[in-house]
């Protein structure tokens, strides 16, 4: 753990990344900051008015900015947005600035989780489909990007502390590269 400055937590929405995130950053006594709320807070809109307002590609430029201001510091843990992997520079500054680690959740867990968070409504579907069939198409799309991005990948079906031991086990025993 010593040498780890950052710790990147990635996945689809809904995986946990926030809530391991804080978890995580208690155990450890470190900051924890969540780019999504990062930027809404600093956009002064919600990310479907983002979106609204600029399109998806604004967004995505706006992300990629919050990614980077809140990598500043050192001794963090960053919860990102769940399309943080689809560019390239995003992938490359996770991998270079810290430890990236990738919670995995089947779909339908996705699905079941996200019908019970009230912030669901806020944000903008992706597909225009079901619940369930956008996390499949969504989670298919960008598997391949998760996994390339993560230098650790998670089981984020379990509980939040199970979830923050694992990590904190892997992280100790795991080699980084």
């Amino acid at each position: 753990m010593q040498q780890v400055k950052r710790i990147y937590l990635i996945g689809s929405r809904g995986s946990g990344k926030t809530s391991v995130g804080k978890g995580l950053a208690q155990k450890l006594l470190w900051d924890f900051v969540d780019t999504d709320a990062y930027l809404c807070e600093s956009q002064g809109k919600t990310v479907e008015k983002i979106v609204e307002a600029g399109g998806w590609e604004t967004f995505r430029d706006c992300e990629s900015s919050a990614l980077v201001e809140a990598s500043e510091g050192e001794m963090r843990i960053i919860a990102t947005g769940g399309g943080m992997v689809l560019r390239a520079q995003n992938r490359e500054f996770m991998r270079d600035h810290g430890v990236v680690i990738f919670l995995d959740v089947p779909a339908q867990e996705l699905a079941r989780r996200l019908r019970a968070d009230p912030l669901d409504a806020q944000r903008p579907s992706l597909t225009d489909k079901p619940l369930l069939e956008e996390i499949k198409e969504v989670l298919a799309a960008r598997l391949e990007l998760y996994m390339e991005s993560a230098h650790i990948a998670v089981d984020g079906a379990q509980g939040v502390g199970e979830i923050i031991d694992n990590i904190l086990e892997l992280l100790e025993t795991k080699p980084v590269s």
